[in-house]
């Protein structure tokens, strides 16, 4: 009874997305993995991911060609050696999904895949299949992690916080796993391993309108600051040009590679704008065309605008784009016929916990993979399709870490601490709080950024995290307060970074240094500082 508490593993994999499953297939092989995910394993960005996953596939494009657009959309900050290592491991990786079964789009080329373009890209180079890839992917692996003997799967599992040797109060630092709530038994588990990976998406729900699913809160970039790890570039937040604008299509994406294949961006008096904002049109880098989008709508006082792809036929549509095509079909909107009305949203985290090639943290044993990471590799805006990409070569770069690692022996760890705490009286304050940080972070903190704005979201967020400071050390936690503890975390790295950057650069348009400054710098950000 003393110790049902605890359960010890080789290695901890947080978060089911593909940098989550991919590491823990790879990993199974060889050591005993847990998975945690916050809902099921289905229940991911890596689900919702439409365009694809680019990388060199054609006899026609380079590696140097993929470098060079992923320098251009990230406006001169990308790491030169992050992204060389990505894109020249890229053919390797969309090898290995293909041969985990992933049902790539076929056709009769010398690859024989089907390849997209996107924004930003100067060949097709997408490999995808239909417009639901990521669905397809997640799918395929979710299928091998349940089957798996060597994976347990704990679901409706969240982590609280990590396990630290300064916590444990040991000399050597090192990350030695986490504490872990089981949502449904209300009950915290003391899960020891000796290798941790966050694989834990982004924070897109901290802003009200986002294409991210409600698990995006940020956990594993507030996590790895707790416990001493640097963050990076989270200023820069990817606002995807074009979500849906109806009422009941919740968080629902309309796919860069709709404008790939010709789509064109219309106000609702058909006029084209976006040949006036940049020469490549529509196919100008994500944060060009949401910037774009946000000056038409307040320029004009509108709600959305519209994406036209009516001059293609009904049959290239439904068959190259079959998700988008019905949904939009269910809502009213037949998009062989009419404009689909599209408004810009909170999609990707560019910055996050710094990793290195090896996806290792500034904390021993702990790795951070996918976009809860900083690999260097997007700079200041990701190229379209390049994160998939991320998740797969990461993973493997952790992986192969680890299993070089002779694993040290676990530490006797304690179980989590509840002596001092009582129920909660007023669990709307949370709801309250919740709502409050969203809103104020989307008009405050969104496309266009002024001084003004970020100090009044900078108040409020002071505010916030002393209430939740105070109803964490004073009451049983649950998801809802782990998840809320975290946004405002990020929340204010965000807001701290937005602050320290005195430019404009990719994503971070500021009003009040709208010049790029000559020399590129990542803005990092260290705990205690």
């Amino acid at each position: 009874m003393a110790r049902d508490y605890l359960r010890q593993y080789d290695a901890l994999v947080i978060g089911s997305g593909l940098a989550g499953q991919a590491a823990a297939l790879r990993l199974a092989d060889t050591r005993r993995v847990a998975l945690i995910t916050k809902r099921t394993l289905e229940d991911t960005a890596t689900a919702w991911a439409q365009g694809g996953i680019a990388a060199v596939l054609d006899a026609a494009d380079s590696v140097e060609a993929h470098i060079q657009d992923t320098f251009t959309a990230g406006a001169g900050l990308c790491d030169p050696m992050a992204t060389r290592f990505v894109v020249e491991h890229g053919r390797a990786a969309i090898e290995w999904l293909i041969t985990q079964g992933v049902p790539f789009t076929r056709d009769n080329s010398p690859f024989g895949f089907h390849l997209t373009r996107e924004g930003g890209h100067s060949h097709r180079r997408i490999i995808h299949a239909a417009d639901a890839t990521g669905a397809a992917v997640q799918e395929t692996l979710t299928e091998k992690v349940r089957n798996h003997p060597n994976i347990t799967v704990l679901e409706r599992h969240i982590t609280v916080d990590l396990i630290t040797g300064e916590k444990l109060g040991l000399k050597t630092q090192r990350c030695w796993g986490a504490y872990v709530l089981d949502i449904d038994n209300e009950r915290i588990l003391t899960l020891g391993a000796q290798h941790t990976i966050l694989a834990t998406g982004g924070a897109g729900k901290v802003y009200l309108y986002t294409t991210n699913p409600d698990t995006a809160t940020g956990d594993g970039i507030a996590m790895a600051w707790r416990a001493g790890c640097r963050v990076a570039n989270m200023e820069f937040v990817q606002f995807h040009p074009t979500c849906l604008y109806h009422p009941h299509a919740k968080s629902f994406l309309i796919t860069e590679a709709m404008r790939g294949e010709g789509g064109i961006l219309r106000l609702p008096d058909g006029t084209r704008f976006m040949p006036e904002h940049d020469e490549r049109a529509e196919l100008a880098p994500r944060d060009i065309v949401a910037r774009a989008i946000d000056f038409e709508m307040k320029k004009h006082g509108l709600d959305c605008v519209f994406l036209d792809v009516t001059h293609k036929s009904p049959v290239f549509l439904a068959s190259h784009f079959p998700n988008i095509y019905a949904r939009c079909q269910k809502l009213g909107i037949d998009i062989s016929r009419q404009p689909i009305p599209v408004v810009p949203a909170a999609h990707y985290t560019c910055g996050g916990i710094v990793a290195d090639l090896a996806a290792r943290t500034d904390l021993p044993g702990l790795y951070a993979v996918g976009e809860a990471a900083c690999s260097g590799l997007h700079g200041a805006n990701r190229l379209a399709s390049n994160s998939l990409l991320e998740c797969v070569v990461f993973a493997e770069a952790a992986v192969q870490d680890i299993l070089a690692e002779k694993a040290p022996k676990l530490p006797k760890l304690p179980a989590w601490d509840e002596s001092r705490v009582t129920d909660a009286d007023e669990e709307i304050v949370i709801s309250h709080n919740w709502d409050e940080l969203r809103r104020f972070m989307w008009d405050y903190v969104g496309i266009v950024r002024t001084n003004k704005r970020l100090e009044r979201a900078m108040h409020r967020i002071r505010l916030l995290e002393r209430e939740i400071d105070e109803y964490y050390a004073n009451f049983r936690i649950s998801n809802d307060l782990i998840e809320l503890r975290n946004l405002v975390l990020t929340a204010h790295l965000i807001v701290r970074s937005a602050q320290q950057r005195k430019e404009s650069r990719g994503l971070h348009y500021s009003r009040d240094y709208p010049e790029m400054l000559g020399r590129a710098k990542d803005t990092v950000l260290r705990p205690g500082r």
